[in-house]
């Protein structure tokens, strides 16, 4: 009699374990699930073109090619005006405001309307582009340089030739310089995948003079 006490004794601690492991085990999977509900949906990562030598950063970082990269194609898209400044600047204005920050939508849409009063929009078409073997550069001091400000701040030296028509004819054909401030953006990965915005010039825009370039 009393081993068969001792075994149902057994039996029921036994039982009793069980289900302390599986109660235990039910708050680790709800603990499992809640992290895995709350963890980034998406990661944007940024990782320089060159691969040869394989490339080790921390996930927050901008490599300086990628925020010359963003910089220069916005920058080309909104000076693109194909075949109507007044149409085509004013729709870029509002096609790519995700990319600049509201002080600098703010001053290009003053820029728009101040070339609008002076007529110097209607039937002018625009392109800018990179001026060959002047893209982007790891010299700090050279062309399409990036200065680093800080960690979410950077300053991109664009180094365009500027082709302006009026009405088909050739009006301005030159070489310029555009130090860009661009920051950091996290604030709207689905409309601004890139992380980051346009502060529009840092400097005051230069002319440049490329003897090589001009003779070709």
């Amino acid at each position: 009699m009393s081993r068969l006490r001792n075994a149902l004794g057994a039996r029921d601690a036994h039982i009793t374990t069980l289900r302390a492991v599986i109660f235990l085990l039910v708050i680790g999977c709800g603990a499992l699930w809640f992290g895995w509900q709350n963890a980034p949906k998406d990661l944007t990562i940024s990782i320089p073109p060159d691969l040869r030598t394989g490339s080790t950063q921390k996930w927050w970082e901008k490599p300086p090619s990628a925020v010359y990269a963003f910089t220069t194609y916005v920058w080309q898209q909104i000076n693109r005006w194909p075949a109507n400044g007044e149409a085509d600047y004013k729709r870029n204005l509002y096609a790519y405001s995700p990319f600049l920050t509201p002080a600098c939508q703010v001053e290009l849409e003053e820029d728009y309307r101040a070339r609008k009063r002076r007529n110097e929009l209607d039937r002018r078409e625009r392109s800018i582009f990179e001026i060959p073997g002047r893209g982007f550069s790891n010299d700090p001091s050279g062309p399409g340089s990036v200065e680093i400000v800080s960690r979410d701040e950077w300053v991109v030296n664009l180094d365009l030739a500027v082709l302006e028509t009026y009405a088909g004819t050739p009006i301005r054909d030159v070489y310029m310089r555009f130090p860009m401030s661009v920051v950091r953006a996290e604030d709207d990965p689905e409309g601004n995948p890139w992380g980051m915005k346009i502060n529009c010039l840092a400097r005051s825009a230069q002319r440049l003079e490329i003897p090589g370039q001009e003779e070709d």
